[in-house]
């Protein structure tokens, strides 16, 4: 008899948190465990991404001008307040869940990547990576090299980073949940006071940075 833990594909697992938010004590006992690291509580984490938008949240879309795609929407309470305040707005996440919700909430969202295929790519005037996206890939300057390309000459890209001192870091990491263990998958963290280094690598540099309620962002703008 086998006592290995089970395996879940990652999305799926991560589909399973969303949809627990709404039970009592769902956000409990979630965990982003790093390989050959620590393990992390994603309890506070879920209560925001499943959330309405907070005066920081307002803040960052008040820096988002005109047509605005969020990649990695998750369950959408940037894309939804978007779409509350009569905004054009267009979420992608992997997670059918995720879209789901997003949807339910009366924002427009797509369930693909944003390294496939997107509507209006070159366009858009901005693109979201909130919530600390900037790491989805584990490869920040490849990430950032696809938001180039998917704004245009003036666009700009907005991202939500780690604290000062936070470096530049890859990892590989998965979600866990009692006896539930998801794939691994690869991810990054990026400083805020490390962004320009793949931000450049991509075509693009730091037009501002700010921090607010303990949360770290920039502005990326087309270097040329």
């Amino acid at each position: 008899m086998s006592l290995a833990m089970p395996t879940v594909p990652t999305m799926d697992l991560y589909g399973t948190a969303l949809r627990s938010i709404s039970e009592p004590g769902g956000t409990r006992h979630w965990y982003a465990r790093y390989e050959g690291g620590p393990r992390r509580a994603l309890g506070g984490a879920l209560r925001r991404w499943c959330g309405t938008v907070d005066q920081t949240d307002r803040d960052l879309l008040a820096r988002a001008p005109g047509a605005v795609l969020d990649a990695g929407c998750g369950p959408g309470r940037l894309v939804i307040e978007l779409a509350r305040q009569g905004r054009q707005a267009v979420g992608l996440d992997t997670s059918r869940v995720a879209v789901r919700l997003a949807r339910s909430g009366g924002a427009a969202a797509l369930c693909r990547s944003v390294f496939d295929p997107v509507p209006g790519e070159g366009r858009w005037d901005t693109v979201l990576l909130a919530d600390g996206n900037v790491g989805i890939g584990g490869d920040p300057a490849v990430l950032l090299a696809r938001c180039r390309a998917l704004i245009g000459a003036t666009g700009r890209v907005l991202v939500e980073l780690d604290p000062p001192g936070t470096g530049l870091r890859a990892d590989r990491v998965r979600l866990e949940h009692g006896a539930q263990r998801g794939s691994w998958f690869d991810w990054a963290h990026v400083g805020a006071d490390a962004v320009a280094g793949p931000a450049g690598d991509a075509g693009l540099r730091v037009d501002e940075t700010w921090e607010r309620a303990g949360r770290s962002f920039a502005a990326l703008v087309p270097a040329s």
